[in-house]
């Protein structure tokens, strides 16, 4: 038998153990249930509930809540199983139901997600919730024995839409098409990114027809849902998103729509009421004097500005005047956050995977497709980007702008420099001066959506160094002439001018200042003019930003929020971890000032460094004037993660294919894993082989937990836009893959 006989039939037998896993998984492990409940007697006798007093039955079948003390259904069992199912009611009655809520004077609406408990035979159950919605999430796991109690965790009033609880059921066997495509999803995952694959075998050519084609067939199945999500979004739209509660700031969800609608009718301020009381009020940003206004039914707006009179956004306007304003004047009415954000999402996709192809192409010229892959779902990840596809709201458009903007200008930035077959002197390497202004307008364009991300224009010292210094020298020894010294600095400056202006016109006419954005004047959670942070509570905020811990829990979704106590208030919303420890992979970016002389060959190093040292500034901005915001991880994750790429890629044996025997002594732990691999599996390879498969299996591990958090860390609870809340139908139909 040749051996590519022997290889093609080991590969047919490595498909087939996998596939039968799979089944295995989906027929055993995910079923259990049925399995377990095979014997259920199903006695239809059990369906027979009694209730206790603090439930009332409706004419219509469903219950409601008097007395959440006793509010309970009691079902006799036989013990012959283990799980007890909730009928819900008839979906037409739970529909007419809310109809009738939904008019003037209308009853209380019908609860679809019910917090409930299952007691079985006197041992207490657990909390948890199911969705009517959701048919799987009504089968409730309880102590075999003679009883049933189903205890109903809901606030008086509730109307819940239940029928019945029934005892002694079988839980039926059920094959779910969306779990097995996430399990053979996890296993291409695996296949192409194990040690072994064929891609660690591709060099990266962007120049290659076959790797750009690839690239976009990759992007394309992401175009086609942005464009059905955003069209989707566009035309379902029900108008503004506004929500007031008596004694309560008014929500509006449609600041940009409000920017938009103040641009076509040439004003700087938004068309908000502005109650006389509001008006008259001494220190309106006081917090004492709002609770006042709001105690005597003033109308505030929570999170807009307020000033001189007039509402304000203190968003940046620049994604108002680029979608906003022309979606308005074509179809008059005002784009979804969701659509707008959707589409630049995909537009930072598109230009972050190109930035990190580019600079894997320049840091390791022979870096395989399977580590620039990697490299590409690390840097995705590391810059926060999953957060900002879950939460579609206006407060993440500017962000997603910001991150399109940078992102693609340093790939522009970085494809200036001409490319060079053999060494050249410094000053013979020119300048694409198109790319240097589209890189400069990008970034200079993040004055009006998340002025932060103007800082990375600081790394234009760095990255054109060489450059710079040989223009200096030219002009020293009178061997560049004015002209061509002005060229390369007025490509930079005239563009970055051209946008920043009107910018800051547009501040200066609102707020009275070119650099005032109007933030100190927001309606939050403080009086925002006057507050800061104490040292203690500043330091706690950075490192729960870099180190919070992860807390696992027992039940899905295995993880929960993590508690962030504080030495004195600041603003803190509920996270699950820190960066680092939400992606793992970015604890890499620790060795890059330890790097300098592996990387002077390709000269990435200042650069690379220059921006870990912003990261690092701009999480310290992050905590004094924002607190702990999760989506405030944009403004640095992304610059951590392009620091962390060069120990990445010398981890895993793509900064250069030349054994170093050195390292091999230092991971001899490595080599000692590797031949006990070998041993079992009877594989021989040898040592430098052995170093790098274990470099490369651990590097595809610690991806894994970061995507596995990353996916998990949608449906934790209590988190803000909770998927619990905002699509409890899915949350309950994946929270029962694992009943």
């Amino acid at each position: 038998m040749t051996s590519s006989a022997r290889h093609r039939r080991r590969r047919v037998a490595a498909a087939a153990a996998v596939a039968l896993v799979v089944v295995l998984l989906e027929c055993v492990a995910f079923n259990l249930p049925f399995w377990t409940t095979l014997a259920a007697s199903t006695d239809t006798a059990s369906r027979s509930n009694s209730l206790g007093p603090g439930l009332e039955r409706r004419e219509d079948g469903m219950l409601v809540v008097v007395d959440p003390t006793q509010a309970y259904l009691d079902v006799p069992a036989d013990g012959t199983s283990s799980y007890a199912r909730i009928d819900p009611a008839p979906p037409e009655a739970i529909e007419r139901a809310e109809r009738e809520a939904a008019d003037p004077g209308g009853d209380a609406s019908v609860l679809r997600t019910v917090l409930v408990r299952a007691d079985g035979d006197g041992e207490a159950g657990r909390s948890t919730s199911v969705c009517v919605d959701a048919p799987r999430s009504l089968y409730l796991r309880v102590a075999r024995g003679s009883d049933v109690r189903l205890w109903i965790e809901e606030p008086a009033g509730s109307v819940v839409p239940f029928a019945a609880v029934r005892a002694n059921v079988r839980v039926p066997f059920r094959i779910d098409p969306v779990r097995v495509a996430v399990m053979l999803a996890v296993v291409a995952l695996v296949a192409l990114w194990r040690p072994g694959s064929r891609l660690w075998r591709i060099t990266l050519d962007t120049s290659s027809r076959r790797q750009r084609l690839a690239f976009a067939a990759l992007l394309a199945p992401f175009a086609v849902a942005t464009i059905a999500v955003a069209v989707w979004q566009a035309t379902t739209a029900g108008g503004p998103l506004t929500f007031h509660k008596d004694g309560a700031y008014t929500y509006d969800f449609e600041q940009y729509g409000r920017i938009a609608d103040a641009l076509i009718h040439g004003r700087v301020w938004v068309d908000l009421p502005v109650d006389e009381a509001l008006a008259q009020a001494a220190d309106p940003y006081d917090v004492d004097v709002r609770n006042r206004l709001l105690a005597d039914g003033v109308t505030l707006y929570w999170d807009y500005a307020y000033h001189d009179g007039h509402w304000y956004s203190y968003f940046g306007v620049l994604p108002a005047v680029v979608l906003f304003v022309p979606y308005q004047l074509l179809t008059g009415r005002m784009l979804p956050s969701a659509a707008a954000e959707y589409l630049l999402m995909f537009g930072f996709l598109v230009s972050m995977s190109l930035l990190v192809i580019r600079l894997v192409r320049r840091m390791a010229p022979r870096a395989s497709l399977a580590a620039t892959s990697m490299a590409v779902v690390f840097a995705l990840l590391a810059s926060n980007a999953p957060y900002l596809w879950f939460r579609t709201n206006f407060y993440s458009v500017p962000c997603a702008a910001s991150l399109l903007l940078t992102s693609l200008g340093l790939w522009l930035w970085l494809g200036a420099s001409m490319p060079r077959r053999r060494p050249a002197p410094a000053h013979a390497a020119p300048l694409k001066l198109g790319h240097l202004a589209g890189g400069a307008l990008c970034i200079a364009a993040n004055f009006g959506c998340r002025p932060a991300f103007c800082l990375v224009a600081l790394l234009a010292v760095p990255l054109f160094r060489t450059q710079i210094a040989a223009l200096c020298r030219g002009v020293a020894r009178r061997s560049v002439g004015v002209r061509e010294a002005l060229r390369m600095p007025l490509a930079v400056i005239l563009p970055a001018v051209a946008i920043v202006l009107p910018l800051m016109a547009y501040n200066a006419a609102r707020f009275g200042s070119p650099f005032d954005f109007g933030n100190r004047y927001q309606f939050t959670v403080t009086d925002m003019t006057a507050f800061a942070p104490s040292w203690p509570t500043f330091l706690q905020l950075i490192g729960y930003y870099l180190f919070l811990p992860l807390r696992f829990t027992a039940e899905f979704p295995f993880l929960g929020l993590s508690p962030t106590p504080l030495h004195d208030w600041a603003y803190a919303e509920e996270m699950i971890g820190g960066f680092f420890m939400l992606c793992p992979p970015a604890l890499a970016a620790l060795a890059l000032p330890f790097l300098r002389r592996r990387m002077r060959a390709c000269g990435c190093w200042p650069t690379l460094m220059a921006g870990l040292a912003l990261a690092l500034a701009l999480v310290a901005f992050d905590a004094w004037a924002g607190g702990l915001g999760w989506r405030y991880m944009i403004d640095f994750g992304w610059l951590i993660a392009l620091a962390a790429l060069p120990a990445l890629l010398m981890f895993v044996g793509d900064w250069s294919r030349v054994p170093r025997t050195g390292a091999a002594r230092a991971h001899a732990w490595a080599v000692l894993a590797a031949a006990a691999v070998a041993r079992v599996t009877g594989l021989a390879p040898k040592r430098h082989a052995a170093l790098i498969w274990c470099r490369r299996a651990l590097a595809l591990a610690l991806l894994g937990f970061a995507l596995a958090v990353t996916v998990l860390g949608f449906f934790v609870p209590g988190r803000d836009d909770a998927l619990l809340s905002g699509n409890a139908a899915l949350y309950h139909t994946v929270a029962a893959w694992f009943l």
